[in-house]
């Protein structure tokens, strides 16, 4: 792209400086940039100026060999001078501007190269025939490696749920023998024990009610006897 087929850089920036600051990307290197010396030796250097600044710049001036003003570094001032030849990008606040390719120093362009991205990748190729039915022999058989291990993992989850119901079955039947022999002894300390009963000795008989006392009471009662010159009359 030839710099004659893009406008002036001169109407460029008056233009930017109607609504915002404007961003000067330029090569300080140049003899005729007046710049702090510490800038000189390096490829590239960006100087903001504006006509609305917070620090107004009350002597800038843009003319047809130059942008010239006293700007501000390290709070101190200093009177600069930038020729157009020596800018290559004019940019305002808002992302807008314009770059002119061959006044970009060649260290600024090899950086802007190595920054940009890869070259799109390269459609892929279609596969030889024989390529194409082997990867699909792999994919029947890796299909097929799929359903047997999901075949299996059901059975090891359904055999792995029997032996969890079977062992849950021991556990209650274990369970519930254990409660009974615990209720049988439960029953067996609570039953009061017997008395001892000697052999030997003769059961106690169960006393007769009292008598009423008197004469008769202490032995059964006799039967009176008569005298002999009586006799019983019937």
């Amino acid at each position: 792209m030839a710099s004659n087929r893009l406008p002036p850089k001169k109407d460029v920036a008056l233009a930017l400086l109607e609504n915002a600051t404007v961003f000067m990307h330029l090569d300080p290197r140049h003899e005729e940039v007046r710049v702090p010396p510490w800038f000189k030796r390096q490829p590239q250097l960006v100087l903001q100026i504006g006509l609305n600044m917070p620090v107004p710049i009350l002597d800038l001036s843009v003319d047809d060999a130059a942008v010239s003003c006293t700007l501000s570094f390290n709070r101190s001032p200093y009177p600069c001078y930038v020729p157009w030849k020596s800018i290559y990008a004019l940019v305002g606040e808002d992302g807008r501007g314009m770059v002119w390719p061959e006044d970009i120093p060649p260290e600024v362009a090899a950086q802007a190269q190595a920054r940009a991205p890869d070259k799109a990748p390269a459609p892929p190729q279609p596969k030889p025939a024989h390529l194409r039915a082997v990867s699909k022999a792999d994919s029947t058989l890796q299909a097929r490696s799929s359903r047997a291990t999901g075949k299996a993992q059901s059975l090891r989850s359904v055999r792995g749920t029997g032996e969890a119901a079977e062992k849950k079955k021991r556990t209650r039947r274990k369970a519930q023998r254990r409660d009974a022999s615990e209720g049988a002894r439960a029953q067996t300390r609570r039953r009061p024990p017997l008395a001892p009963v000697d052999a030997a000795k003769p059961a106690a008989a169960r006393p007769l009610a009292a008598e009423p006392s008197g004469p008769s009471s202490a032995g059964p009662k006799r039967k009176r006897e008569l005298p002999p010159y009586l006799r019983v009359v019937k």
